[in-house]
């Protein structure tokens, strides 16, 4: 029988649930402008955090996560295709940002193989990342990865990437994470201290903010906000995340006044070197050594590096390579010291274009195959308004070496960002003990990149050196004009490098020459056939004149085809038709000289490159064809890499080249293997094995890394190089030179 108090008692019970609910409503901390953007109110925390991976901070309950990821690819625009929640708060000195990653398969299904801290191979595993962008420019940012097994990694990017030139990944700083699990996938918490960060002056910030999920079985990449597909360039899961301009923004962000920030990182070295191929020669000669790197912030956002006596010694070797033209290979540097805050020194680049490189560290500390050691040196790094600013002097000690120099190496570089994607810059570098002669060598250069709506971008240079006896014809300058869409590629440049232009703190490849060179590019993504992602078709041109004769030296027209699969493997096919006058001599291969005169040449390739989330990964390729005046076949396996657990891998590469000229027939071979043992995150043994049959070299190079404490590392280096032929002389094995070295540094901060 009802009452009349029937109904309403029915209708507080049914409300009792929602009640409860909205007791318990959690804080909303997401949002968007008035231009749409999305918003991020960044949220002080007074309680005790515990870096563990768990999410039991009361922190977690208190805000509601961000939740609504984003495919920027395959799927641009959809929702991504597992859940993420995340966080983003502070306390008083640290910056805190966790996520819960939700997945739908078991743990053995996650692409997960990698656990060392930088390596390139975490890029290519599942992932949880964040970038900021502390000074708010839209352009620059730090970012920082984790992977579900712990690998980490932290990254500078300057000017939205610069098409991957911008992206510093051997830039470290001091911070902490750790992963979790829970029934439904993995979890992440890291902790960024302020101290380790560099913003505008100022206790109340805004930064800009961007949060990336990256699920590898699926080839997937999303994000926070809103990423267009075009910045995949291609179909890479990472290089989206270098469009800064399309991050969101965190406010009201309120970090500590600034406090003496003093970083003081010790080092003790012994070695035990020989080298047979010097005279006098050195048989098993001690050393030891001691120096320093200090590291002082001047403001918030600049920064002063001191370094005495520098020590390179755990830098890995070389990789050897197998160069067939008649041009120099330039080298990647590893020194840590150059490699930190090199993003403030990048000059213009063009794709395409034999841009020579104005300022090329290597060229500080090695000379003439040697080791110069560097005495002591000083930079100066960070942004003021719109201005980012670098600086370096390094001064090297040669005493010890007859035909050097000691030397003065300085370096300036200034950029000014302007409209909203672009840069104007100048640099200026200084040799104190100039190559062609007595006195200094100088360099002057002005600089532009000019980046429009999405997708259109103009690069343009002019610069001029000053060295003894080369005066007139120093000059090099450039323009670029390039649309690159994620459908549709076009591109067109031209550059000169006048004779004399002497650039002794860079690189310059190839000199006394003008280049055109021009592309076009169709990239559909055919939605009908459901296990490919993307077609790639593209033809291109160069063509190089001398600069003083207006001769053609070279001209390459190209046409390449390549399908991309949904698996991320990639098939390609390429031909290349290709001239070349030669003025001189060439020597292409011991008692192989080709003579001068003109040779066209066609060449046919194919590649079929698995998917780097495979647990056998690499690309194997087919060359042949016409070359110089004969032929050449050549066979390749490279960037090879083979799981046999997350903490233990094999990377194999090999090469063959079968050359038949009437000049003379040759044969390379070039062959390394690369082993990895990770123990932690923050420790791992490496070895590298390397054969190359033009050399006759066979060397081997052993490391131990352990990061014993955040910023302090000891290092064990073993590396040797011995003379062998083993098809010519397989008796032979003689030792040319061998190193062991102990290396240990501390960082202080005070």
């Amino acid at each position: 029988m009802s009452t009349p108090f029937a109904a309403p008692a029915r209708l507080l019970l049914l409300s009792l649930p929602l009640l409860g609910s909205l007791a318990h409503a959690q804080d909303v901390v997401i949002g968007r402008d008035a231009q749409g953007r999305i918003t991020v109110n960044a949220t002080r925390f007074e309680g005790e955090v515990r870096i563990d991976g768990t999410l039991d901070e009361a922190i977690y309950q208190q805000l509601a996560p961000i939740s609504e990821f984003i495919q920027q690819i395959p799927d641009a625009g959809q929702p991504a295709s597992e859940r993420t929640e995340a966080w983003v708060y502070y306390d008083e000195n640290n910056l805190y940002v966790a996520a819960r990653v939700y997945e739908s398969v078991p743990e053995s299904e996650w692409v997960a193989n990698e656990m060392r801290r930088d390596t390139s191979q975490l890029r290519t595993n599942d992932s949880f990342s964040v970038l900021l962008d502390t000074y708010l420019d839209r352009r620059n940012g730090s970012a920082f990865l984790v992977t579900p097994i712990g690998g980490f990694s932290d990254f500078a990017i300057t000017n939205e990437g610069d098409g991957g030139r911008g992206v510093n990944f051997d830039w470290n700083v001091v911070w902490d994470s750790r992963v979790g699990r829970f029934d439904g996938g993995w979890t992440v918490e890291m902790e960024i201290p302020f101290r380790s960060l560099r913003y505008e002056p100022g206790e109340a910030q805004t930064w800009g903010l961007q949060l990336r999920r990256i699920i590898r079985r699926f080839n997937e990449a999303s994000y926070m906000t809103v990423v267009p597909i075009s910045a995949a360039r291609g179909n890479s899961l990472v290089s989206g995340m270098w469009r800064i301009s399309e991050a969101g923004t965190l406010q009201n962000l309120q970090v500590p006044a600034r406090t003496f920030n003093l970083e003081i990182k010790p080092y003790a070295l012994g070695n035990v070197t020989t080298n047979r191929d010097v005279t006098p020669a050195i048989n098993d000669k001690a050393k030891g050594e001691v120096g320093m790197d200090v590291k002082f912030g001047i403001t918030n956002n600049l920064t002063a590096d001191f370094t005495y006596n520098t020590d390179f010694a755990q830098v890995e070797v070389d990789e050897r390579v197998v160069n067939l033209t008649r041009f120099s290979q330039q080298f990647p540097e590893k020194r840590e010291f150059f490699l930190e805050g090199r993003g403030n020194f990048d000059f213009t680049q063009a794709r395409g274009l034999e841009i020579p490189t104005l300022f090329f560290s290597r060229r500080i500390g090695l000379e003439q195959g040697q080791i110069v050691p560097i005495e002591m040196g000083a930079r100066l790094t960070g942004k003021i308004g719109d201005y980012d600013v670098g600086a370096l002097t390094i001064n090297t000690d040669a005493d010890d070496f007859p035909t050097l120099e000691s030397t003065a190496f300085s370096v300036l570089r200034v950029k000014r960002d302007v409209f909203s994607r672009s840069t104007v810059g100048v640099m200026v570098t200084d040799r104190s003990e100039a190559l062609t002669g007595d006195g200094g060598s100088q360099l002057y250069a002005v600089d532009g990149s000019f980046d429009f709506l999405q997708d259109f971008a103009i690069d343009t240079y002019l610069a001029k050196t000053d060295s003894p006896n080369l005066r007139d014809d120093d000059k090099s300058y450039m323009v670029n004009l390039a649309y690159d869409s994620d459908r549709y590629g076009l591109n067109t440049g031209y550059v000169v490098v006048e004779n004399n232009f002497n650039p002794e703190i860079g690189f310059k490849r190839r000199n006394n020459f003008e280049q055109f060179a021009g592309g076009a590019r169709f990239s559909p993504r055919p939605a009908s056939i459901e296990w490919i992602r993307r077609f790639n078709l593209e033809a291109t041109t160069q063509s190089f004149w001398s600069a003083t004769t207006d001769k053609l030296e070279s001209r390459q027209y190209g046409m390449s085809f390549a399908t991309e699969f949904e698996t991320s493997d990639i098939l390609s096919f390429v031909i290349n038709d290709e001239f070349e006058r030669l003025t001189r001599p060439f020597r292409i291969a011991t008692g192989v000289t080709l003579l001068p005169g003109e040779f066209d040449f066609t060449s046919y390739q194919a590649s079929y490159q698995f998917g780097a989330q495979r647990q056998v990964s690499g690309i194997l390729s087919l060359r042949t064809g016409d070359f110089w005046s004969g032929r050449n076949t050549s066979i390749g396996f490279g960037s090879g890499r083979i799981e046999l657990s997350p903490q233990l891998s094999l990377e194999p590469s090999y090469s063959i080249n079968k050359v038949e000229l009437p000049e003379g027939d040759f044969r390379t071979e070039l062959s390394s293997m690369r082993l990895t043992y990770t123990l932690s995150p923050r420790m791992y043994i490496g070895g590298l094995v390397q054969y190359e049959s033009n050399a006759s070299s066979f060397s081997t190079n052993f490391r131990f890394r352990w990061e014993w404490a955040p910023g302090s590392e000891l290092f064990v280096v073993y590396s040797d190089d011995r003379n062998t032929d083993p098809f010519g002389r397989p008796d032979s094995f003689e030792l040319r030179n061998r190193g062991f070295a102990i290396k240990i540094n501390s960082l202080l901060q005070l």
